[in-house]
């Protein structure tokens, strides 16, 4: 608890000085350019006076660095870290050294945002295609996704699948009743809205009589019995209705296959491939499917295409499904993953190999079938004979003196209704196993039991088939070799480590050292979900002060740090309005009002959440149309649900008449539900809670500076009103009787990256704060500034202000030169940028967000870069070259064009590779071309291609 708990710093004022960019000459001289006398001016212009917060934002008295590291020492210091043997899908691991400080602790892996321009990529995408091949040969299907957000959101996930291709037209799903609790409560609150029925029962027994569209069976069980569960898929197969197995990675090493068993989706989580419990989360779950629904999986896929020289490169495919196109009819809201987890699980089978994993396996399960002999000469039989990991023994009269011996010997049994469960993981020793013995009343030698025991897997169910068969798992087994294989792949990424990503809706502020440090410590880390209460009191003291201080900042009277994305936050503040007018006796309340700018997942949250879209026009400005939002809210006053409205709005800008808005709504009897992705520009200069809104889910990996991981983890946790509070997300750990039940696997989410944002707020202050969100405005406004004359900014308030972002609209560049928001996306590459969000919310713009953290030196980089492209694009207009001989098209430079013998291009080569004079020396180089989308998605390849596929690539 001591000396590497330290940590650089002086004074809070010092930290609020390095997290924010510009300095004070650079402020006065950005205020210059746009023309603001001060940055209290400036505010005053932004945004409107009726919503401006009154009273300063009191957070409490700010700490240096030093003092922040040795507070979160006394938090870290209330954990107990026990051996907690509970199980229910979360199991103790090892993260090997060499993996936490080279991904976990690397801002170049961290830091990185969703690999949508794939050009600069290539590093995450090959880590990923490694985990999805890693999951496709362990469960035996043919296509899996790039993760989940937790096991439970992927059962749900695949029930809303099955939902759509089951032959079976009843409304009806089966369950099976090993399955872990809190898995079905997920589900259970999935069904509801969408008026689905569970059927939860045996299904070895019960699953030939039930009308079901599909079942979920757990392998092993979460008791720990081990079945085969070949008669009950062929029982759902002759019906026509879809199988989906949860399976435990780790024992299918050992296993058959999901897909030799039959089913057609597998789903289950990556945690205990290295990745910490860390008290629920984050960790990467999995889902694989069989062929025939590859189009339908949800989340995302990474695929093999081409460049433009037809040398392989990776790409996210099939990226139109996702439910920016589906919208309203969307069966999923999933629009990320758990990427950063994802890789950490894909780098821990490239340094076990399946050899090593396989071995892990059989040493667990070794342990596990010793622990069992030994309990049955206790008198303590397993209840069931097969088993992996997990025993499940009914202690009947002794159950609460085992309970209390084992946790005299700081150890967790799983309690459940009628039996302990006690599971196993790579992390036990003999000394556990002896320790339990202890616990149940026997003093035997590890040794002694080991010597008489025989395994517990029954022969029809032991693998027979191969797995991680690709070099890249059998190639980096010294430290040496993985190391270089981590820095080889993350050479090749553009991350914040290296530049600004200016990417508008996305936030990408710093994630500063200190506040990420607490995340690996093992108090933090290591603690199992279910743990008893007192054992985490150090988490649920963080809890409980984050939770004020996000109610602070937002006006709301309650916070549910539950959901664990930004999406799942919409979902479940959907939940608790939809629970809200049920209690009242208004369950008929399902019409829903979005605007037509809105954020795809806005519509898909409000889908599944059962509710009816009815879409609201936007003004030309960006606004919405306040005259049809009234007409509407009037036309569905008995029905009113909700409105969904994200503010400051997606086009950049403080809506004059966001009061109006609200009390429209509330005058017909709806809620307002506020998108808080935007919420970077309001932090102390504005409250939703004050100025008429419901419920809001807050971007923790946003504004709250939780790092992007290169696509997840984050967390979406919401506020509400005081009349909402009832209907936050309820969780069987903690609270059976909630109206609403829960929408994660864990009570409090992704609950260990939330020391992030705690750290960040308590080095901050609230004044701090404040004037993170008055740069984050004063940046987004130099820019707009200096760009207007080359780009026009195409959304303004009526005093010329953008908010914390801006849309800068290159498409009548289109008509004059033929260039497209690719060429310049692409072109900003060579300059060493990540591009701006393309084409959203306006197909053909760029949405531009420098945030607080970038110095005036790097926004005037990204400036002049493109101001040079908009010459560039100029001498096409002049006719020097048309636009598919111009750099632009051309783009992006790389190794393999500096150093091409028939260069023969209508430009020199330094015009190509060193645009506008780009350092020679420090220069970015992406490792390929520009990648060909439509190939990818005709010749869909989603997993590690045979080695000599790349060769025949490259001829």
């Amino acid at each position: 608890m001591t000396a590497h708990r330290k940590s650089n710093g002086d004074t809070a004022a010092s930290f609020v000085r390095r997290h924010i960019g510009p300095s004070a000459r650079d402020v006065t001289a950005m205020l210059e350019t746009v023309g603001a006398k001060s940055v209290d001016a400036l505010m005053d212009e932004t945004l409107p006076a009726s919503i401006r917060q009154a009273a300063p934002l009191d957070l409490g008295k700010p700490l240096s660095e030093t003092e922040a590291i040795a507070h979160m020492g006394e938090l870290a210091a209330q954990n107990q870290v026990f051996t907690s043997l509970i199980g229910q899908g979360y199991s103790g691991t090892i993260l090997p050294a060499v993996i936490q400080r080279n991904i976990l602790e690397n801002p170049a892996w961290y830091t990185a945002y969703t690999p949508y321009q794939p050009e600069i990529s290539q590093g995450r995408l090959e880590a990923l295609l490694n985990f999805q091949t890693m999951i496709c040969d362990l469960t035996g299907l043919d296509v899996a996704n790039a993760s989940l957000l937790d096991e439970a959101t992927a059962a749900a996930e695949a029930m809303a699948l099955a939902e759509r291709h089951s032959q079976v037209k009843a409304k009806a799903f089966f369950v099976d009743k090993d399955i872990h609790p809190q898995t079905l409560a997920v589900m259970r609150t999935r069904a509801e809205p969408l008026g689905w029925t569970l059927i939860v029962g045996d299904p070895l027994t019960d699953l030939a009589e039930s009308d079901v569209l599909g079942a979920l069976l757990q392998y092993p069980g979460t008791s720990g019995a081990l079945r085969d569960l070949r008669p009950a898929i062929a029982a759902l197969k002759a019906k026509g209705a879809l199988a989906i197995i949860a399976a435990d990675l780790l024992a299918l090493t050992l296993l058959a296959s999901p897909g030799e068993l039959g089913a057609d989706i597998a789903i289950g989580s990556a945690q205990r491939f290295g990745v910490p419990m860390g008290y629920g989360g984050p960790h990467a779950a999995y889902m694989a499917v069989r062929d025939a629904l590859k189009r339908s999986l949800p989340g995302r896929i990474v695929g093999l295409s081409v460049d433009s020289r037809g040398m392989p490169a990776y790409r996210l495919a099939l990226q139109t499904r996702e439910q920016h196109i589906r919208r309203e009819k969307a069966t999923s809201n999933i629009c990320t993953a758990q990427v950063l987890l994802a890789v950490i699980a894909s780098m821990y089978a490239v340094y076990h190999g399946p050899e090593g994993l396989s071995q892990i396996a059989r040493n667990v399960h070794r342990r596990t079938a010793v622990l069992a002999s030994g309990l049955r000469k206790l008198g303590f039989a397993p209840q069931s004979e097969n088993f992996f990991d997990t025993l499940s023994v009914d202690a009947g009269a002794r159950r609460a003196e085992i309970v209390a011996r084992a946790v005299a010997e700081q150890i967790n049994l799983g309690i459940g209704d009628a039996a302990l469960r006690i599971a196993l993981d790579e992390t036990t020793t003999p000394a556990t196993v002896e320790a339990v013995w202890r616990a149940f009343g026997g003093t035997f030698a590890y040794a002694e039991i080991d010597a008489g025991t025989r395994e517990a897997l029954p022969e029809t169910l032991k693998r027979t088939t191969p797995f991680l068969t690709h070099p890249v798992f059998h190639a980096h087994r010294s430290e040496t070799e993985m190391l270089r294989y981590m820095r080889k792949l993350s050479d090749r990424d553009l991350a914040l480590d290296r530049a600004m990503i200016p990417l508008g809706s996305c936030t990408m502020k710093l994630n500063a050292t200190t506040e990420m440090m607490p995340l690996t410590w093992p108090e933090f880390g290591s603690l199992h979900p279910f743990v008893p209460r007192e054992q985490a009191s150090g988490y649920h003291a963080l809890f409980a002060r984050l939770e004020r201080w996000l109610c602070d900042i937002t006006g709301y009277d309650a916070i549910s740090l539950q959901p664990n994305s930004g999406a799942q936050g919409e979902y479940a503040g959907l939940l608790a309005i939809r629970g809200y007018h049920a209690a009242r006796g208004e369950s008929h309340r399902k019409i829903c009002l979005i605007p037509s700018s809105a954020h795809g997942t806005n519509p898909a949250s409000a889908a599944m959440a059962g509710m009816d879209v009815v879409v609201v026009a936007c003004e030309k400005n960006g606004d919405v149309d306040v005259g049809d939002l009234r007409a509407k809210a009037e036309k569905h006053s008995n029905d009113l649900a909700a409105v969904m409205i994200t503010y400051p709005s997606t086009h950049g800008v403080f809506e004059e008449h966001i009061r109006e808005i609200c009390d429209i709504v509330h005058a017909h009897g709806g809620q307002v539900y506020l998108d808080g992705a935007n919420l970077n520009a309001q932090v102390g200069l504005s409250r939703p809670g004050d100025y008429g809104a419901d419920v809001s889910h807050l971007n923790l990996h946003k504004t709250f500076c939780i790092p992007h991981g290169g696509g997840g983890p984050g967390m979406g946790p919401i506020g509400v009103k005081a009349h909402l509070a009832p209907f936050l997300p309820g969780h069987p750990a903690t609270d059976d009787e909630a109206p609403v039940g829960p929408v994660s696997a864990a009570p409090f989410g992704s609950a260990s990256i939330l020391t992030i944002s705690y750290i960040y707020i308590l080095m901050m202050g609230g004044e701090g704060l404040k004037r993170a969100t008055e740069i984050a405005i004063l940046n987004a406004n130099y820019i707009a500034a200096r760009l207007d004359a080359h780009f026009p900014v195409l959304y303004k308030n009526e005093k010329g202000r953008v908010a914390h972002e801006c849309i800068v609209d290159p498409r009548p560049l289109k008509t004059t030169s033929g260039v497209t928001v690719d060429d310049i996306a692409k072109r900003l590459i060579d300059y060493g940028f990540h591009a701006p969000t393309m084409s959203f919310p306006v197909p053909g713009t760029l949405m531009i967000e420098p945030t607080e953290s970038e110095s005036k030196a790097e926004l005037d980089r990204f400036c002049d870069a493109m101001i040079a492209i908009r010459k560039e694009i100029a001498e096409v207009e002049a006719g020097r070259f048309k636009i598919e001989a111009s750099p632009l098209r051309h783009a992006p430079h790389t190794v393999h064009d500096i150093a091409d013998d028939d260069w023969n291009r209508a430009y020199t080569r330094s015009e190509g590779c060193f645009p506008n004079g780009v350092s020679r020396t420090d220069k970015y180089w992406c490792p390929v071309g520009r990648v060909d989308n439509v190939y990818g998605d005709r010749n869909l390849v989603c997993s590690c291609p045979p080695v000599s596929d790349y060769a025949q690539a490259a001829e």
